[in-house]
């Protein structure tokens, strides 16, 4: 790696403390053969991982898809009663522009238009050296490493060296790679390479090039628990909209109390940024979709869609609903993309921009931010998830776990979620505009479909995409991993145990 003295600024990584949960609360939604199953992996786990830490490593604690698995999934492993760890790496400015410019690229799409040459790899090599130098802990022989998406892969050399078991997981991917897709995988290739196992989302997502047998997939899921997805009655649902600005009405800050993630009371106190011409109505039949401030996410696609092609008079009004910019430190373009959005706003009639709402949800205390998207969702009448491209696209199974009807595009892993007709609507062409309003008004002008689609999709969810599933992918997938180095390399408890140099002197 090049210098950590090439990077301008300290570089100082730090961890994110997550409480255990109980994976006894599982036994709420999950049918009794899958709970036993997952009992039965989770002693094995505590046995295998005895003695070791499992670190998981990603570019932010705010924000995204990444960071709604992470935080489940590791208190779910602490209380199963694994030393489960996670760490956030830092950067610069220009660290996350590239890593941004690289989240584009995978996706097909040319970004901000820079280019991935040597000027990139120098700065990404840097500012991922300092952070080895920085890290806040030992990598000890026999730990397992997984490093989440590209911000961190180039890491896994040192990790490798320094004794562990490597695990990289990528969280993005596209159905059909195109020349961006296919250059950017050769930028990333020799840092992903030593890592021991590759995680996607989806087997057609797999890089060309990759040693097929280390490949494992391991589809997204959520928690039932969490903030966002646990049931929420009828007031709590309009009180919490009240105070947060987003429905016209009144409730006093701290009224509607709540469950944190780590079992703690929270209040909701905080007012979303909204750009809108008047208060949503509360009996406004409403569309939502909740997605970062991104062009792949289509914001401006989503408002021109609803304004042109969901007619005046079914009364509805869509509320498009994304995190507070300047809170998410790894995505630069954020505010630009909203900025954009507002401006495409405000170029509608009169008529149609008026039920247009666009909202910035605080992002100050992540467990308040949950809970005002757990209530938006249930508001809704329809919820869309109106993306150009999709790595798996968990905001469709929150959206289906809340019994809404959810429209998407039939790109990457929404399809697997969403049976078309059954549980949501498939869209052919996400930039399609006039199939998505009409796909949007004839679910607003039939509601005993609509609430037919809501049903089975909370059905589906159950079955296939609550993350007690992806513990047990994951303790299988470490299991494999760790029985082929047991065979490969003999390692004793004593010789695991061993403390390592600091993981920044592998770089």
């Amino acid at each position: 790696m090049s210098s950590a003295s090439a990077v301008p600024r300290t570089i100082a990584p730090h961890d994110v403390v997550m409480p255990p949960r109980s994976n006894e609360r599982f036994r709420e939604v999950l049918a009794p053969d899958r709970m036993e199953a997952l009992e039965r992996a989770t002693e094995q786990a505590r046995a295998l991982l005895d003695g070791r830490v499992v670190w998981n490593v990603n570019s932010t604690a705010k924000g995204g898809g990444v960071v709604e698995l992470l935080r489940p999934l590791v208190a779910y492993a602490r209380g199963a009663g694994v030393d489960a760890r996670w760490v956030v790496i830092d950067g610069t400015p220009e660290f996350f522009t590239i890593t941004k410019r690289i989240h584009n690229h995978l996706h097909g799409t040319q970004g901000d238009g820079g280019a991935l040459d040597d000027e990139a790899r120098r700065v990404y090599e840097s500012v991922l050296a300092a952070n080895l130098a920085a890290f806040p802990g030992e990598i000890r022989p026999g730990d397992v490493v997984i490093l989440h998406d590209p911000q961190p892969a180039g890491m896994a050399a040192a990790m490798k060296a320094a004794g562990a078991a490597v695990i990289w997981r990528c969280h993005v991917g596209v159905d059909e790679p195109n020349a961006v897709v296919r250059a950017t995988w050769e930028f990333l290739r020799p840092y992903v390479a030593p890592a021991d196992l590759y995680v996607f989302s989806r087997a057609a997502f797999a890089w060309d090039g990759l040693d097929r047998e280390r490949v494992v997939v391991i589809p997204p899921s959520i928690d039932a628990f969490s903030p966002k997805n646990v049931d929420l009655d009828d007031d709590t649902v309009r009180a919490t909209l009240a105070i947060a600005g987003l429905v016209a009405g009144s409730a006093e800050p701290g009224s509607v109390t709540f469950e944190r993630a780590d079992g703690t009371p929270g209040r909701v106190e905080r007012r979303a940024r909204l750009v809108e011409d008047a208060p949503l109505p509360p009996d406004a039949a409403v569309v939502v979709q909740v997605s970062r401030w991104d062009a792949l996410k289509d914001p401006i696609g989503v408002v021109r869609g609803f304004a042109e092609h969901v007619p005046a008079d079914t009364c509805a009004h869509l509320v498009y609903a994304g995190p507070d910019v300047e809170a998410v430190a790894d995505d630069p373009e954020g505010l630009r993309m909203l900025r954009e959005t507002v401006a495409a706003r405000e170029a509608l009639p009169e008529e149609a921009r008026a039920r247009v709402h666009l909202a910035s949800l605080p992002m100050e205390d992540l467990d308040e931010n949950a809970i005002m998207v757990n209530a938006l969702q249930r508001h809704a009448r329809v919820i869309t998830q109106k993306s150009l491209a999709e790595g798996f696209g968990l905001t469709v199974a929150e959206a289906m776990w809340k019994a809404r009807p959810v429209i998407a595009p039939r790109i990457g892993g929404i399809q697997e979620q969403i049976v078309d007709g059954d549980s949501g609507v498939l869209l052919d062409d996400p930039r399609d505009l006039a199939a998505f309003g009409a796909a949007m008004t004839g679910l607003l002008d039939d509601a005993p479909r609509a609430e037919r689609i809501g049903r089975n999709a909370r059905e589906r969810v159950r079955a296939r995409f609550l993350n007690a599933r992806t513990l047990l992918d994951y303790f299988e997938a470490i299991r494999r991993l760790l029985d082929d180095r047991e065979r490969s390399v003999p390692t004793t408890p004593a010789r695991r145990r061993a403390p390592a140099a600091k993981s920044g002197a592998a770089g």
